[in-house]
């Protein structure tokens, strides 16, 4: 098998992961209270730039299954898309601590972008929503995906 292969089939099994893991766990996975387990994932592309798409399509599979409508399917899923793509150059950077940050990309676009969406279509209030959903993505992120972070290390 040569290494395009292997990157698709990489990229599709972590797509895959996300999706199971967040719909298996659904009832944490949505709402304005949410701590997507698959979102530990995030920290994926900070070793690979073909972990991005994997990423992408696990989210919209997901968002299909109980997001908040075409709204969260399409801007929800380009957060995660965002987020990833910002993972990536943190790896490819030369900060000492980027291991540390290589988490927050999906905590602050998440918080942003989920929020929003939740605020337009759930007319949940934004501020709070912002801060509960970045807290969920506080716990997915860095309390999961930080030690998986150092274990693919």
């Amino acid at each position: 098998m040569n290494n395009k292969t292997k990157h698709l089939v990489f990229g599709a099994l972590i797509g895959a992961v996300y999706a199971v893991l967040t719909i298996v766990l659904a009832p944490i996975s949505y709402g304005q209270v949410q701590v997507r387990i698959s979102e530990a994932l995030t920290i994926l592309p900070f070793f690979s730039a073909y972990s991005i798409w994997g990423l992408f399509v696990g989210c919209i599979v997901a968002n299909l299954y109980g997001g908040a409508g075409i709204l969260d399917i399409v801007f929800g899923s380009l957060a995660t898309l965002l987020a990833a793509l910002l993972t990536y150059y943190i790896g490819k950077s030369s900060f000492k601590l980027k291991k540390y940050l290589a988490p927050m990309p999906p905590v602050v676009v998440n918080a942003v972008v989920v929020a929003l969406i939740l605020n337009y279509t759930a007319q949940l209030p934004l501020f709070i929503t912002m801060i509960w959903v970045g807290f969920g993505e506080l716990i997915a992120c860095y309390l999961l995906g930080l030690p998986l972070l150092s274990v693919i290390n």
